[in-house]
């Protein structure tokens, strides 16, 4: 696991994902402008992530990464524990024919969790993506929101 206090301390050699940065993947709590909120990152969630974007060949949005227990229950209704309290789930802001090409593509790789949220306006939609072990992931594979 990739885990800082402050994203900004996270030396540049220890993020090896291309486009992907770790202020995207970072709690968007405050002090999050100024690099001062924590990060998990899962450096096997992050290559399926990578994956991803190389496969698809379009940018992917990061909107939410980690979460500390305390925020995610704040914003969440998976509590203390959801999966963003792991390092192992990621949103991505997306909708229209590009989200639906991202599924499409996430269904044939790793990931054990996939909710779709693609109501109301376009810059509010997403795709919610996990990498949690099959052991833990005791909810659908697939939802929507």
């Amino acid at each position: 696991m990739i885990q800082q206090d402050e994203w900004r301390d996270l030396p540049p050699d220890d993020w090896p994902w291309p486009n992907f940065s770790p202020r995207e993947l970072a709690e968007r709590s405050e002090g999050w402008e100024e690099g001062r909120s924590p990060l998990l990152a899962s450096p096997y969630c992050m290559n399926r992530l990578q994956a991803l974007r190389d496969t698809l060949g379009f940018p992917l949005f990061v909107t939410s990464g980690y979460r500390s227990p305390r925020y995610n229950a704040a914003v969440s209704s998976t509590g203390l524990n959801g999966p963003h309290t792991t390092g192992f789930a990621v949103d991505i802001s997306i909708s229209g024919e590009d989200a639906f090409s991202l599924l499409k593509a996430a269904l044939s790789m790793e990931f054990t969790g996939i909710g779709v949220q693609q109501k109301g306006p376009h810059g509010r939609r997403f795709i919610h993506l996990d990498c949690l072990p099959r052991s833990r992931a005791l909810r659908p594979w697939v939802w929507s929101y």
